[in-house]
């Protein structure tokens, strides 16, 4: 099972996210996607650096 309130604390105190900046639920949505991408991007980005990291000391 997957806990998702690391996520939105991430993106509490990381992010800065404390409110919604647009209004009605479609806006809503689009900003939670958008919101969900970034933190998304940003795991991925720190296991492509973990796997680039990896490499080097193998090659070394």
């Amino acid at each position: 099972m997957i806990e998702p309130e690391p996520v939105f604390g991430d993106m509490k105190n990381n992010l800065g996210f404390k409110r919604f900046l647009l209004r009605g639920l479609p806006k809503v949505n689009l900003e939670v996607g958008l919101l969900s991408l970034a933190h998304n991007l940003s795991k991925k980005a720190s296991v492509d650096a973990k796997n680039q990291e990896a490499k080097r000391e193998q090659a070394a």
